[in-house]
């Protein structure tokens, strides 16, 4: 079969607005900055992980030939120590926080694990955790660890009518006073649907609950006001662009007494004085535990400086141009060819990310890849996702990418492949 044609299709029906709206973005001086090793790919994957800024080349070097090089063990003092806390005040406004509320440390999950937990241990008497079947399945499975280690609890599941939008009505309705924490993703991981964070964690507080948000889908592309949140938990490495397995981050409103339920040195008020008795940090420390992946924590700051420079508000705008156009596009192209919206058309209930669903959904993923220079994802059982990172995503290339997908299929190339999965989905 002949290679498929990669475009632009400058022919095809939107291509001269496309061009239009890379002209007129504001944001467009961004793409530069990070690292485009195949100018041919579209990459379309930005909520699972973020493309490579070029500064954090540069950082991470000198980090590795200075730091680490030439100073040696003087680094930890020389930053390395409180890098976790000042990455946390870093982050903190990008995520509607104040300074201190914020801290980076460990994985997400071992990050929800610890903030579910001392929620828990705050809520004695109380015995239920509210969540949704959109949220991240391991965030139920730690839902659950954390609950039986801190003496017990039952996860209530509540139901989406559609697996698109979150069932807002029914979780208002399971409130009440026997509710210990509500915990439900910012954006869900499929549909891209976007919560309310407000309206929800003012329900909650209604009746004694508690509201844990993971961000990890939101965070360095929706805003978000955390000022009367309690909890807050997110990933580094989609939006911000941190790097495959950068550490998470955890927020804490500053009037929670939180505890930490894995207690460890960096979390110790006085941790060289190797007491043996522990004493917690009186600040957002006390949820560290052990020592961090200095590496991996260092790459989290020249990308966050992006979003920080570029902004949180020009960042949410283009986000919604850019999942509005592709959503377009999809009707007006990909609709005749099997292809079905599965995010949100209301624009203020949208993440950066457009799920499509297709019934031969694995093997068109792969024919995206390999034919057409796409890269999207695919979560079982049948959605594609794409995710709009606004800094380094443009008009043309969401143009580009669709009129590819429509020549895939015309051709019929996801017949070449085989329905059996990878590992890594």
């Amino acid at each position: 079969m002949n290679p498929l044609a990669l475009g632009p299709f400058t022919d095809a029906p939107g291509f001269v607005e496309a061009q239009a709206h890379d002209a007129a973005d504001e944001l467009a001086e961004y793409r530069s900055r990070f690292v485009f090793a195949e100018p041919q790919l579209i990459y379309l994957d930005g909520n699972s992980l973020g493309r490579l800024p070029v500064a954090t080349q540069q950082h991470l070097h000198e980090l590795v030939a200075e730091e680490w090089g030439s100073r040696l063990i003087a680094s930890w003092g020389e930053g390395w120590w409180t890098l976790g806390r000042d990455t946390g005040d870093l982050l903190a406004p990008l995520i509607g926080a104040v300074p201190g509320s914020v801290v980076v440390s460990d994985s997400t999950s071992v990050c929800l694990f610890k903030l579910a937990w001392g929620a828990l241990r705050l809520q004695s008497g109380r015995s239920r955790i509210i969540t949704d079947d959109l949220n991240f399945p391991t965030d139920l499975f730690v839902l659950q660890a954390a609950a039986d280690a801190a003496g017990g609890g039952r996860i209530e599941v509540i139901p989406s009518r559609d697996g698109i939008h979150g069932p807002v009505a029914a979780i208002k309705a399971a409130l009440d006073q026997d509710v210990a924490l509500v915990s439900l993703s910012h954006v869900v991981f499929k549909s891209g649907y976007l919560y309310d964070m407000r309206k929800i964690t003012e329900a909650a507080h209604e009746v004694g609950a508690l509201v844990l948000w993971d961000l990890s889908h939101s965070a360095g592309v929706v805003n978000a006001d955390l000022s009367t949140v309690d909890l807050a938990v997110g990933c580094t490495y989609k939006y911000l662009n941190g790097g495959p397995g950068a550490p998470a981050f955890m927020y804490v409103h500053p009037e929670l007494p939180l505890e930490n339920p894995l207690l460890g040195w960096w979390g110790h008020a006085r941790p060289f004085d190797f007491d043996l008795e522990y004493r917690p940090a009186s600040n957002i420390a006390r949820l560290q535990t052990g020592t961090m992946p200095i590496l991996s924590l260092a790459a989290i700051a020249p990308a966050a400086q992006l979003v920080a420079e570029a902004g949180i508000s020009r960042i949410r705008s283009k986000s919604v141009a850019l999942t509005g156009y592709l959503i377009d596009l999809a009707d007006e192209v990909l609709a005749p060819l099997g292809f079905e919206v599965a995010s949100p058309r209301d624009a203020a209930r949208r993440g950066s990310h457009v799920s499509l669903r297709h019934p031969d959904a694995w093997r068109v993923v792969q024919s995206m890849i390999n034919d057409a220079r796409v890269v999207p994802d695919f979560r079982d059982p049948d959605n594609i996702r794409f995710g709009l990172a606004p800094l380094y995503v443009g008009f043309g290339d969401i143009h580009t990418a669709v009129h590819r997908i429509a020549a895939l299929i015309r051709e019929d190339r996801p017949s070449q492949y085989r329905r059996d999965r990878s590992t890594v989905t």
